[in-house]
């Protein structure tokens, strides 16, 4: 393979191609059964495939994440739109962090938002997040050119041109790769700080939370019922 602009500006375009992106306008309004939701997520995330035999969510899978409190429980065997929103959050998670991590983002999140509060609900972060991240992709486009650069000024002295253009290659995929360990990395210890600190400030479980919703709630009233007095 040879290492130049056009090659890698290819190469970026193609993968970009292959990833899909669930729109926030796309996510049914209408609670669906396991088999729609599967159906649902390997239609909408296809291209997305290494391979034609991946599986994007199954059975099993879904059946898994609602076991490990990744995902909160069907009603009466129907999930809603949120179910789709903290899915979608999972497939992109799982490609890079331990159930264990996805849980510690995932759980906090569901708690408080799943139900919607006077903060937000999941409609709203789906929508911000996507905005976000899309947002990115220009910048991602850019920096792995820049990384071709690099790659290219690598082994350049090397004399036998199938050596050369491997090395080169192998340059690249090198630093593509130590800049994907070093944001790992970086996830792990904000997730692994995020976690300290909340087994100290943040209640554990959602009736610790709703109880803490309440007493805000009745601090709020009784600061206004004062004001209506004065």
């Amino acid at each position: 393979m040879t290492i130049d602009s056009e090659n890698i500006l290819n190469s970026i375009l193609s993968s970009l191609e292959r990833i899909d992106y669930i729109k926030p306008t796309e996510i049914p309004n209408i609670d669906l059964y396991m088999d729609q939701v599967t159906t649902f997520m390997e239609e909408h995330l296809q291209s997305s495939k290494r391979y034609p035999d991946d599986k994007i969510l199954t059975k099993t899978m879904i059946n898994n994440y609602a076991k490990n409190h990744l995902l909160p429980a069907p009603d009466k065997k129907k999930y809603s739109k949120e179910h789709l929103y903290v899915l979608t959050f999972i497939y992109y998670f799982k490609n890079l962090l331990s159930i264990s991590d996805i849980q510690t983002l995932l759980n906090p999140l569901t708690e408080q938002f799943f139900e919607g509060n006077d903060t937000g609900s999941l409609d709203d972060i789906y929508k911000q997040i996507y905005n976000l991240c899309k947002g990115e992709i220009s910048g991602i486009s850019k920096d792995v050119l820049e990384k071709a650069h690099l790659s290219e000024e690598a082994f350049s002295t090397v004399e036998d041109t199938d050596s050369r253009e491997f090395l080169q290659f192998f340059s690249l995929v090198s630093l593509l790769s130590f800049d994907v360990y070093m944001k790992k990395n970086i996830i792990e210890s904000l997730i692994d700080d995020f976690a300290s600190r909340s087994q100290q400030e943040v209640p554990h479980t959602k009736s610790e939370r709703k109880a803490e919703k309440a007493e805000r709630k009745a601090e709020k009233a009784e600061q206004k019922s004062r004001k209506n007095e004065k």
